[in-house]
């Protein structure tokens, strides 16, 4: 099967939990939207929830979609985030933030009951790491911070370049938030605990790709004889 088709086979997953009435973070990325895909044609045929968008494509999309939106200011306590991850161990340990959404996807994340997180069972992995880890950081004195991140990187026991993620036109990439992203490609994080809270003693550091203690649970969808198989971590209910 396609990763197009393992995605939507998790997200369709992920639609049964929701329940009318409830208060929903939405995700960004590609299986998130297959998720936003799904929720809008329940919304259509009558469905009553409320969104909160992780980021301003994730909102485009869902307003496209017909599904009511509000912000953490108007519903400070959500209900379920359906989100996805470009890795999870078998801790339901995340490294998020490959479509520069982190900041806003943790806050949501925080702010809710319970978050799920959809995926290609591809993105399962037993040590954290080979995917770069995003950390997002204020443009001011951006070079002092990377040196510093470095620095903090190395006292986690992790090495690894240090890269700052570009826009296509080749400018520093810029997230929603008005930050800019560093990507550290590390290859494994033995210790996610003792990173995080390295990285969070550098100042600049506005937030961090690895999501600790956030995930409930998982929806991994794979490819079994041309069939999609989903398997669940962690508790759903």
């Amino acid at each position: 099967m396609s990763g197009p088709d393992l995605r939507r086979a998790a997200a369709a997953r992920a639609l049964d939990l929701v329940e009318p009435g409830m208060k929903l973070g939405l995700g960004t990325g590609s299986t998130a939207a297959a998720f936003v895909t799904l929720l809008g044609a329940r919304v259509r045929d009558g469905l009553d929830v409320v969104g909160v968008p992780t980021s301003e494509a994730t909102r485009a999309q869902a307003e496209a979609e017909g599904i009511r939106l509000a912000t953490l200011d108007e519903i400070p306590q959500l209900d379920l985030t359906i989100d996805g991850a470009d890795e999870v161990d078998g801790q339901l340990r995340l490294i998020k933030g490959g479509g520069a959404a982190l900041l806003r996807e943790k806050i949501v994340a925080f702010a809710s009951t319970r978050m799920v997180v959809i995926a290609d069972a591809a993105k399962r992995v037993g040590t954290l790491g080979a995917f770069p880890l995003p950390i997002e950081v204020n443009p001011f004195g951006r070079t002092a911070t990377r040196i510093a991140v470095e620095a903090a990187i190395a006292r986690a026991g992790c090495t690894g370049e240090v890269r700052l993620r570009l826009a296509p036109d080749g400018a520093p990439l810029v997230t929603d938030g008005g930050h800019h992203i560093l990507d550290a490609h590390l290859g494994a994080i033995h210790d996610p605990e003792a990173l995080s809270a390295a990285l969070w003693a550098v100042p600049g550091v506005v937030e961090h790709g690895l999501f600790l203690g956030l995930a409930t649970a998982a929806i991994l969808a794979e490819d079994r004889a041309g069939q999609a198989h989903v398997t669940v971590l962690g508790r759903i209910d």
